[in-house]
């Protein structure tokens, strides 16, 4: 195959060039956005950058067959041909079934059609959500219309999930271990969190408390958080390695609580994560609690509880419930994971914008939703 590098100012432009040059038969086998010119990093612009290519061993120019021409040709089977035919015959047969079957059975009432469409709204993980209509689906035809509108769906609804949730594991921290350090990618809320949790500790609980804080790749995070500890009038160490980490936990080994800030990064990256666990010495004296946002996809959200269970995490904190309406991710991470979450943060207002999770509670906050749309 032949390939070439094709650079424009735009894609329509590169295409052309493509066109131009290597005719229709072009396939593209890469496209990127490139930087170009400037001084020193300055004044720089950017450019497409295609890189395309051409298979020689064809000609695109050849006339096609005519379709009587290929019809006329002797078709030769093959064993996986019949194989392949037999096949089909079977998928056509399972589908007349199912369509005899769906013409014989009753339609889904529309009370339950209207809770799956709520559910996939809420972003409820389809093999949670269908499992739960069509037990719902199921109740609801063993009563009789007066039954069925009396009855209370939202509790029935309630258990059914909570049934589901790792319910006597969830709620805050209480002081079970010395050091308390929150994880998680960067842009949550780690560093206004722990104020929370701090100073709950400190003006609610009335314990003697410290931070400590890895996240020395921004400096408004340090600011931020010295901030917060001149307000409380506690202690804050900065840990740039594994020693002066080391000499921090000695340092406030007298202290009830020692809140750890780590570094937001792209934690896509196992690299990030073994730094992490380089600087940060995690023991049996330390919970690990990872911050998510709850305005994040799910998968995303997955993904990152997978990169740092290793750790382990102990528990979860959802943030930014004030900029949300869908709470699905919530109860998918603890239903598929078994996740105990142990906060969600729902403004600014430290420490007041934080509550502790449980799990009927956080059902509530789903169904709600509902509440407003009915």
């Amino acid at each position: 195959m032949k390939v070439k590098k094709y650079t424009a100012n735009s894609l329509p432009e590169a295409m052309k060039l493509v066109r131009a040059d290597l005719g229709s038969g072009a396939v593209i086998l890469n496209t990127r956005e490139v930087q170009a010119g400037g001084f020193l990093g300055f004044f720089t612009k950017k450019n497409i950058e295609i890189f395309a290519g051409l298979d020689q061993d064809i000609d695109y120019h050849a006339p096609k067959k005519p379709a009587a021409a290929i019809s006329n040709e002797p078709v030769h089977k093959s064993v996986q041909g019949e194989e392949l035919t037999q096949e089909i015959r079977q998928l056509k047969k399972m589908v007349h079934n199912l369509s005899v079957q769906n013409k014989d059975s009753e339609p889904m009432p529309e009370f339950a059609e209207e809770w799956r469409t709520f559910l996939q709204l809420q972003e409820l993980e389809p093999s949670i959500s269908e499992e739960l209509i069509a037990q719902l689906n199921s109740k609801y035809r063993s009563f009789d219309k007066d039954e069925a509108q009396g009855y209370d769906w939202n509790k029935w609804i309630t258990d059914w999930l909570s049934a589901r949730m790792k319910r006597s594991d969830f709620g805050g921290f209480h002081y079970e271990t010395k050091f308390l350090n929150l994880i998680g990618p960067t842009g949550v809320g780690k560093t206004t969190t722990i104020a929370k949790i701090g100073a709950k500790a400190v003006l609610k609980d009335g314990k003697k408390v410290a931070f400590i804080t890895t996240d020395t790749y921004r400096i408004a995070a340090i600011e931020q958080l010295k901030t917060y500890a001149e307000i409380l009038n506690i202690p804050c160490e900065v840990a740039y390695t594994a020693d002066d980490f080391k000499k921090a936990k000695e340092k406030f080994k007298d202290y009830d609580l020692v809140l750890v800030d780590s570094a937001g990064r792209n934690f896509l990256n196992r690299f990030y994560i073994e730094e992490l666990q380089r600087i940060v010495h995690f023991d049996k004296n330390m919970k690990n609690y990872l911050v998510l946002s709850l305005t994040s996809k799910y998968k995303d959200m997955e993904t990152i509880y997978s990169q740092f269970k290793s750790l382990p995490v102990h528990k979860v904190i959802f943030t930014k419930k004030d900029e949300t309406t869908t709470f699905g991710a919530l109860l998918n991470l603890s239903i598929n994971h078994g996740v105990p979450i142990g906060y969600i943060t729902n403004g600014q207002n430290v420490p007041d914008d934080m509550f502790e999770a449980d799990a009927e509670e956080l059902i509530q906050m789903l169904l709600k939703e509902k509440l407003k749309h009915d």
